[in-house]
């Protein structure tokens, strides 16, 4: 990632994983979890990586300690039954170092996700550099989502109920990729089987 561009990568983590039944950001990943998975591709990629999660007890909380995540960098959500949206709006209200410029907002559970397509979305956001910087994958707009620091700040006090209206308001550049992982969340466990087989594929240039 090139220096211009001051990066905060912000991985929801606060989701109670209801459709799967277990905790689906502890699932095994490359040896360790999904969760450990995507917080170290972020900081491979240079971000200065957070994470939203729950008020303890918490199972994604507990997989952070034993990551020796520094509790500085965690988001923590008191109402996450409120959804995905209040998470964000939460890491959204934090007092930012001046130096970030943009913010990811990225799905914890799509670890299946080739490198060379977050690469891409990011060079791109580096091109495009006030422009919010989104995946489309087959038509669609997908995850994870790159803001200007701007545009970032708003989603604070935004009255759009969900990100996706708040995108809809926004002039987005689309970042177009052929990677398969962009279209699949991992909510249950025919998901989590169909990323594994997603991970092991070749990244089509």
């Amino acid at each position: 990632m090139n220096t211009r561009l001051h990066l905060a990568a912000v991985i929801l983590g606060a989701g109670r994983s209801r459709r799967m039944g277990k905790p689906k950001l502890l699932l095994p990943w490359h040896g360790s979890t999904i969760i450990a998975h995507e917080i170290e591709t972020w900081r491979q990629l240079g971000a200065d990586v957070r994470v939203t999660c729950g008020p303890r007890p918490d199972p994604v909380a507990d997989e952070l300690d034993r990551l020796d995540f520094p509790e500085t960098s965690r988001i923590v959500n008191p109402k996450p039954d409120d959804g995905m949206f209040s998470s964000i709006r939460c890491a959204a209200r934090l007092p930012w170092t001046q130096d970030t410029t943009h913010f990811a907002i990225i799905l914890g559970d799509q670890p299946h996700i080739k490198k060379p397509t977050l690469q891409k979305l990011l060079h791109l956001a580096e091109e495009e550099f006030d422009k919010i910087c989104q995946p489309r994958h087959e038509g669609k707009f997908c995850h994870p989502v790159i803001l200007p620091r701007q545009f970032f700040a708003q989603l604070a006090d935004t009255k759009a109920e969900r990100l996706c209206d708040f995108l809809a308001d926004q002039d987005v550049e689309p970042c177009e990729a052929s990677d398969a992982g962009l279209g699949l969340d991992i909510n249950v466990a025919d998901d989590y089987e169909a990323a594994l087989r997603i991970e092991q594929q070749p990244v089509l240039r």
